[in-house]
């Protein structure tokens, strides 16, 4: 189910491109201005976006066998956390073009299929062992669900402010620019209080189980702390005072860079209690 999950998201990668590249019109001002409204774009994306969904299906099926097998949810381990974290990205970006709250740009939808190609490729490499191993004892606790759960929810959101910071970078066009600010700001400030109670929220608890500490200054609950002290910098320009320019866009890249350390860099380069694999 993952490996079909996989070639469905590079189909769908495809023909989102196929798409970009054959349109000639500009991006539309807004869900119901511009040269294509937002039905016809949806009708565009409508098989993409359909992949996108039955992909994130098949992994969250693929995790829910693995759970029975292991008779725990399956998410403890760095492959099952890949999995789930591209699962819901998946979902994430089917349901995109379907919100109303902030505009539909396809350059988004597209960039975070590419990430989410991405993670799967790192789940099916010699990083991540793949066994379904039942969990150790520190391990089997429904907080460190909840953690995980919630933290990867949250970063899923984080990507989708991330492409959209990188596009604002890229971007001369002011109206433009204004659209991926948007997309970039609610993005963020959807995932914030979700990371938040993921990240730090339930990991203390887990931690307080785990080990009989809220807080160790372990190396990923550091690099946690900081992920969440940037976005918090971001979110105080971006709201108290009302800065749109490229400081807090730099600030939205680096909180998603931060994200990919805490999870990457601290795992196989840091050594501490989260050293599980």
């Amino acid at each position: 189910m993952a490996t079909a999950a996989f070639g469905l998201l590079i189909l769908s990668a495809i023909l989102q491109a196929i798409t970009l590249f054959k349109r000639k019109t500009p991006t539309p001002a807004s869900s119901s201005e511009g040269s294509l409204p937002r039905r016809a774009l949806r009708k565009r994306q409508l098989t993409p976006s359909l992949l996108l969904l039955l992909a994130g299906l098949l992994l969250f099926a693929y995790l829910g066998v693995r759970s029975y097998q292991i008779r725990f949810t399956a998410l403890t381990g760095v492959f099952e956390s890949l999995v789930f974290y591209g699962a819901f990205l998946s979902i994430l970006l089917f349901l995109y073009p379907l919100q109303n709250r902030i505009p539909f740009l396809p350059i988004i939808q597209f960039g975070g299929t590419i990430v989410a190609i991405v993670l799967l490729a790192l789940a099916s490499s010699p990083i991540a062992p793949k066994e379904a191993l039942p969990p150790i004892p520190a391990l089997r606790s429904y907080w460190l669900v909840l953690h995980v759960a919630f933290s990867f929810i949250g970063e899923a959101f984080f990507v989708v402010s991330f492409v959209s910071a990188l596009g604002l970078v890229g971007s001369k066009d002011a109206h433009r620019k204004e659209l991926l600010d948007r997309i970039t700001y609610t993005s963020i400030a959807i995932g914030y209080p979700i990371f938040t109670a993921g990240a730090l929220i339930f990991g203390a608890v887990w931690a307080e189980k785990a080990w009989g500490r809220y807080w160790n200054w372990d190396p990923k609950e550091t690099w946690a702390l900081i992920t969440w002290l940037v976005y918090t910098v971001y979110l105080h320009l971006r709201l108290l005072r009302g800065k749109k320019d490229s400081v807090t866009t730099w600030i939205a890249i680096i909180g998603f860079l931060c994200t990919v350390f805490t999870f990457f860099g601290v795992n196989y380069l840091l050594s501490g209690l989260h050293s599980y694999r």
